[in-house]
């Protein structure tokens, strides 16, 4: 059976029969444009055994694309009501099969586990992301869910430019060199405003990543992400003066520094994550166990 995808009209009737309206403090803006969402799963380029973590799928416009393009769809939803009325809404809309093939979990994103997605394994996020949260989860999900390759996420435009911002670029900082940590992303399309409702005042734009190695390091996640945040704490700050706190002065910040190949009066929006690395394993004192 060939989903009906949700138009403006269908996605008010079910949010007036449940009682929904939409919320910035959930930041939902939900799409209504069927077109969008078929250009949303084509960008993100899934395999037919795909199983896709949906992070806020709302009143479902999303998820109904998505059931046909993958083995399995996880539905991370926070607000009750919109979780309890999607199995309903995709079985009306794709039929019994596609909703076999949908879990829905009622959580907060930023607090899901691996284990809390039972059934197949996440290999790829495909959402359309709270402005609020976005970031975050990103992360948060690519770390807890090592067995993800690949995703593509809808967010505020002005978060996609950072997200796949280079070096040396304006909005470079410390979402892109986190993100790069875990994969390779590049931008993939602007959306307008106009496909949501509420319809939000700014353009929304596509972020596409694939998933790689960390940077060779003696030092873990955590330590390169600390020094990540000290050099972007304060940005027009020297990387010697921004790192003194974690390396104890900024003379041993410096020393660090040129252990690790970089002028100690650079700044960190220059820097690439691989350099962040090794900032981090020659730091003279640890800032951060784990991986």
């Amino acid at each position: 059976m060939t989903p009906a995808l949700l138009g403006p009209a269908e996605i008010r009737r079910l949010a007036a029969r449940l009682g929904v309206a939409p919320t910035k403090k959930l930041g939902q803006n939900f799409v209504h444009d069927p077109n969008t969402v078929r250009r949303i799963v084509a960008a993100a380029d899934l395999a037919g055994d795909d199983v896709v973590v949906e992070v806020g799928p709302g009143l479902g416009s999303l998820t109904l694309a998505l059931l046909p393009a993958a083995r399995h769809v996880h539905a991370v939803e926070v607000d009750a009501a919109l979780a309890a009325a999607l199995p309903a809404t995709v079985a009306a809309h794709a039929g019994p099969d596609a909703a076999a093939r949908l879990t829905v979990r009622h959580a907060d994103a930023l607090r899901i586990t691996a284990a809390d997605l039972a059934g197949p394994a996440p290999t790829a996020l495909v959402a359309n992301l709270p402005y609020n949260v976005a970031v975050p989860v990103v992360l948060h999900l690519l770390a807890e869910l090592p067995g993800l390759r690949r995703g593509l996420v809808m967010v505020q435009k002005e978060v996609a430019d950072r997200l796949v911002a280079g070096p040396g670029s304006r909005v470079y900082g410390v979402p892109r060199v986190k993100l790069a940590w875990y994969a390779a992303a590049r931008f993939a399309g602007r959306v307008p405003p106009s496909v949501f409702w509420p319809v939000p005042n700014v353009d929304s734009g596509l972020v596409a990543f694939a998933r790689r190695e960390p940077p060779p390091t003696a030092a873990g996640r955590r330590a390169v992400f600390a020094v990540v945040d000290a050099a972007f704490a304060q940005r027009r700050k020297t990387l010697r003066a921004a790192l003194a706190g974690l390396a104890g002065g900024p003379d041993r910040a410096a020393a660090a520094l040129v252990d690790a190949g970089i002028d100690p009066g650079t700044r960190g929006e220059a820097l690439t994550v691989e350099q962040f690395a090794a900032i981090a394993a020659a730091l003279p004192v640890p800032v951060g166990p784990g991986e």
